[in-house]
Formats: C-alpha cells, sequence, structure tokens
C-alpha cells in the first residue's frame, strides 16, 4: 500500500485537553497494524475551528474530520486509509444545507477568513523545524540579512502599514526607527506574549502551532534596530507553548538561525523567554518591563517611551506576538502583499477569538475591515439555540459592546474606536437575549478591579466604586442618581488613569450605558432584570403545567414553597431566596422567572 498521505491532528492546547494526542498514538498503531505504507502523522497547531475539535484532516484530499475521538483512529485507517472511503459520521454537516462537508475550504467558516499570521498553524509539526523550513521559514530574514540595510526594513515595514496588534494600533514601524535612531550598546527586542484578557487566546494559539514565525519576527526586528538580544515575556500558565517556543529556539541555535555569524553575515541574535505570573497589567509594555526586571509590575508614566528606554534603560522594542509573526511575509513578498487586503488605514488581517454564545467558537483570522455580521452570522455560524442577538463585546474587558444596530461596522482600528469599543488584542464575545448588560459590564469591572496594579488613585479607588455601584444596582437597590454617578466617574476614570488599563478600564459600563440604558433604568426604577441575570431581582412563579410532585419543595433550602401531592404548589416570594433550586430541579417547566 502506497498512500503518500499526511494525517494532521490539531495539537492545541484545547484539543489536546480531549486527547488529541492519544488519537495521534492510536493512529500511528494502526498505521502499523495494518502495514500502510508512506502515511506521516502530524501533531500540529490549532486548525481554529475550536467548537468541533479534535480535528484530523487528511492532505492531499483536505478530508476534514470533526469531535474525533481516539476511538475512531481504527475506523480512520482501516476505512478512509485502506479503503479510500469517507466515514460519513465524523464529517462536518451544514447547519444551513444539512448536507455532509467533506473539505474545510467548503465550511462557511473557512471561507471568508484569510490565514496568513495563522498560515502554518494546522499545517506544519511546530516542533519539527525542517517542517517549518519547507514553507519559507527564515527566508524573510534570509534577504534582509543578504540584501537589505536596516533603514530598508524599517521603510518598508513603515510603508506596509503594519499597526500593533496588541491593541493600541501603533505603527510598528515608527517604534522601530525610534529605537532604532538611539545609540547604546545594547538594544532589546521584546515578545509581549502576556495574553490575559478573558476568552482569547490568539497568540498561544499561534506560539503553540508556529513558534519558528515569531522568533523569525524577532530577528528581523532586531536587524531593524541595532539589537542582539530578544526576550519573550510569556505567561507560565502557558505550559504548551513555552514547551514548543522553547524547542523551537533550541532548533533554530541548531541550524545557525540564533547565535552570532548568522547566515554567513555578522548580524548576531539570541532570544531568552521571560516568565510572568498571570498579571493583566503587565500587557502594558512598561509594566512588562518592570516584570522582567524582578520588580513589581506597575506602569510608569510616558515619555520616555521603551523604544527609548526601556529593560534595564535602553531602547527596547515590544511587539505582541501577532504583530512580528507578520513581518517575515512583509520582507519576503513585499508591502504590496500585505496591503492586498485589509483598509487603508488599517492594512492585513486581524486574528480573533470568537466566544460566547456563538455556534462557531474558535480562532479566525480576517481581512480588516470585515463587517461583525460577517463574522458572527456566516464565519461564526449565529447564535447558539436560535437566541436573538444582543451585543458582541469586542477588545476584551477593556473594550466595549457593539449592538445590531452595528453589525454592519467595517472591523479596524479607527472605526472600532468611534464605536466606543477597541480592537484589543482580539477577543470577541458574543452576547444573546438571556445576558444582562449591566451584569456584563460589572463582570468585566470586576476582572479589571482585581488586576489593577493599584498604583494610581483613579483606577485603583475609582474602579472600586464603580463596581460597588454595579453591583449595588443588580441587587435591586440603585437609584437614577447612581446612573449619573457611573456616567461621570467613568469619565474621570478614563481621563485621568496612568496606563492604557485604567484610562480603558471604563468601557464596558460608559458603552453599556450608551446602548442599553433602558436595562439600568429597568434595575434601578423597577427593580427588575428582565434577562434573569441577576439574581436578587428575580421572582419566581409556580404556574399551572405544576402537577404536585413535591421535588421542588423538598429542594428549597428554607421552605418557601407550600402545597400537598398532587396540588398545584405556591413560593412565598417574602422569604424567598433566590437561590433558583426549585427552577432548576423542576422537569415540568412549571417554575418560571419573572
Amino acid at each position: 500500500m502506497n498512500c503518500n498521505k499526511k494525517i494532521l491532528i490539531c495539537g492545541g492546547t484545547g484539543c489536546l485537553s480531549s486527547k488529541s494526542d492519544e488519537i495521534k498514538k492510536n493512529l500511528e498503531k494502526y498505521i502499523a497494524e495494518y502495514n500502510v505504507k508512506d502515511v506521516e502523522v502530524v501533531l500540529t497547531g490549532c486548525f481554529g475551528f475550536c467548537e468541533k475539535g479534535p480535528i484530523v484532516k487528511i492532505v492531499p484530499e483536505n478530508t476534514f474530520y470533526i469531535e474525533v475521538k481516539p476511538e475512531d483512529a481504527e475506523e480512520i485507517i482501516k476505512v478512509d486509509i485502506v479503503d479510500g472511503e469517507k466515514i460519513e459520521r465524523l464529517l462536518y454537516i451544514d447547519p444551513k444545507t444539512e448536507e455532509r462537508i467533506h473539505d474545510s475550504k467548503d465550511m462557511e467558516f473557512y471561507q471568508k477568513q484569510e490565514r496568513r499570521a495563522l498560515k502554518n498553524c494546522g499545517v506544519i509539526d511546530p516542533e519539527n523545524i525542517e517542517d517549518f523550513l519547507k514553507n519559507d521559514g527564515y527566508k524573510g530574514i534570509e534577504k534582509v540579512l543578504k540584501t537589505m540595510s536596516n533603514r530598508d526594513v524599517i521603510k518598508e515595514i513603515f510603508a506596509s502599514g503594519l499597526r500593533g496588534r496588541g491593541g493600541g494600533g501603533f505603527l510598528t514601524g515608527i517604534k522601530w526607527e525610534i529605537a532604532s535612531n538611539i545609540e547604546a550598546e545594547q538594544k532589546y527586542i521584546v515578545c509581549n506574549a502576556d495574553e490575559g484578557d478573558p476568552g482569547a487566546f490568539m497568540d498561544r494559539s499561534i506560539l503553540e502551532g508556529d513558534p519558528h514565525s515569531v522568533i523569525e519576527g524577532m530577528m528581523i526586528a532586531g536587524y531593524a534596530i541595532g539589537a542582539t538580544k530578544g526576550l519573550v515575556y510569556i505567561r507560565a500558565e502557558y505550559p504548551l507553548a513555552i514547551h514548543r517556543l522553547s524547542v523551537a529556539i533550541e532548533a533554530a541555535r541548531k541550524k545557525g538561525f540564533l547565535g552570532k555569524n548568522i547566515l554567513g553575515t555578522d548580524f548576531e541574535f539570541d532570544i531568552e523567554l521571560k516568565f510572568g505570573a498571570g498579571a493583566f497589567v503587565c500587557g502594558e509594555e512598561t509594566a512588562l518591563i518592570h516584570s522582567m526586571e524582578g520588580r513589581r509590575g506597575e506602569p510608569t508614566s510616558k515619555p520616555p517611551y521603551p523604544a527609548e528606554k526601556g529593560f534595564w534603560d535602553k531602547p527596547t522594542v515590544v511587539n505582541n506576538v501577532e504583530t512580528l509573526v507578520n513581518v517575515p511575509g512583509i520582507l519576503l513578498y513585499g508591502k504590496e502583499w500585505f496591503r492586498e487586503v485589509g483598509t487603508e488605514k488599517s492594512p492585513g488581517t486581524k486574528v480573533f477569538a470568537l466566544a460566547g454564545k456563538i455556534n462557531n467558537v474558535g480562532l479566525v483570522e480576517v481581512p480588516m475591515g470585515i463587517s461583525l455580521r460577517e463574522i458572527i452570522f456566516e464565519i461564526g455560524g449565529g447564535i447558539k439555540d436560535n437566541k436573538k442577538f444582543k451585543a458582541v463585546q469586542t477588545g476584551g474587558p477593556s473594550g466595549g459592546c457593539l449592538t445590531e444596530k452595528d453589525l454592519d461596522t467595517p472591523i479596524d482600528f479607527d472605526t472600532l474606536s468611534k464605536k466606543g469599543s477597541i480592537m484589543g488584542s482580539g477577543g470577541m464575545v458574543v452576547m444573546d437575549e438571556d445576558d444582562c448588560m449591566v451584569a456584563i459590564a460589572k463582570f468585566f469591572l470586576e476582572f479589571t478591579l482585581d488586576e489593577s496594579c493599584g498604583k494610581c488613585t483613579p483606577c485603583r479607588v475609582g474602579n472600586t466604586r464603580l463596581y460597588e455601584m454595579l453591583d449595588k444596582i443588580t441587587q435591586g437597590r440603585g437609584t437614577l442618581e447612581d446612573l449619573h454617578l457611573l456616567q461621570e466617574l467613568s469619565e474621570g476614570i478614563k481621563a485621568t488613569s496612568l496606563c492604557g488599563l485604567g484610562q480603558t478600564s471604563a468601557n464596558p459600563v460608559l458603552s453599556t450605558l450608551a446602548q442599553f440604558y433602558d436595562e439600568y433604568v429597568e434595575h434601578v426604577v423597577d427593580k427588575r432584570c428582565a434577562a434573569g441575570a441577576c439574581q436578587k431581582l428575580i421572582t419566581y412563579s409556580i404556574t399551572d403545567k405544576c402537577i404536585g410532585c413535591t421535588a421542588c419543595a423538598r429542594v428549597c433550602p428554607i421552605d418557601a414553597i407550600t402545597g400537598t401531592v398532587k396540588h398545584r404548589h405556591e413560593i412565598d416570594n417574602e422569604i424567598c431566596i433566590k437561590c433558583g433550586a426549585c427552577y432548576e430541579t423542576c422537569k415540568f417547566g412549571a417554575i418560571v422567572k419573572l
């Protein structure tokens, strides 16, 4: 049997937790048992379609199997590889046509994506440098070292319009130029891999699936500004990303891509890892630098900027993972290639982590300028359980909520900012009709409050007061005056906080006040939460569906439910503590939230 096939298995964190490594072992076992030749099994990076993982893809046919289990391995080898037949039950079913789809390129999830930063994720073995080299790996740094000066590199990056993908959208070329123009005996390139937004996993997935592209991007940045040292600041709780990046760094050293006299030139560059303890504020570059120096992770006022005076007071360029992974392609294929997609002021693509009440949870890469509608209802497959779309939070806890009227908004740095939100690092949390926007604002603010370093008063004290007011409102103790104070205090915190964390922390409050003011009024005037999310504002009632099974009365912890067998029961709302035990227990839908 001569197949010349590759079996690619998703080896990202999510799929590994669902035993994709066991799938690989079983596939290799049955390849041996069935004496199959010329078939390679590769544990690769994230395919993006996390909702349907673990994923197994067979190339060159591009057969795409979803929700694969270790026990499916023998059938894949026997039926697909040996007999050449598709396993229908493992194929994706299009929810609109109900047809089974064999090839991933025919899936709506992938059709509007443009995978550039993610081009190697789900394609190569991230722990095999030879796989990377076969896919134009280290060709960008080779071209740079052999044909370009550092000024040429900076001009190309500047002309490409590449903006930082970590949240701020600052022009990468400007940052590099500032550091390049400063004379110093030592300069540093720092890769910010401290991804901490709730629901965000873009940078982690790139590091797990394509670590060499990040290394190459850092090398090019180092050459451009005259740095010989690279540092990757990464969360210690990302063990798989750390492992694969460490393997890649060691392999790059052995191949001569890191160290001295790289590719026969006098260019010298090496990389080491610095571990963070998971502080969200350390995503801010000055706080990150302090943490790497062994100090408390607190931001400082700017200027001077890190590009002028950063790590150990030396010129330091801080770029995030996604920014750096775009660099090799720009230098290898040219600025025009990068500008082929995106908008004039926001060229290129952006990686988003789709999460929340959406059918296709996953990692997507789309051209800048695509609409929210296309991302949520086409790529994302719409809202779970056919619920009504309510809002989407872009930019993580520091972003803002956009509503149905914003669905045709083009996604780019400037448009989102005008809408009261931000691009952020790329988190996108979708909410439906069952979400309470006051509770959502409280959730994000609680996260930011926990993550504040506490250095400046507006953030430390102001956000505490904001949270207390939101908590008061969700418990039915709020007043209309509180809504005025929420607005006023949020604007003050935004205007006076020291760093980006405090300056954007009130965004969820301001955007929900602007978009869902009626919900706030309902909470403080009617003492009601229409979504049924604020426990203290819920009233439970027993309807005529009650058959008198007594299950609800038996689970009530304070005996607030009375009634006899086979007769409708009643809830005494004067003593009900709103625990919801009766609602969860009733099997007949007889208990409703009001």
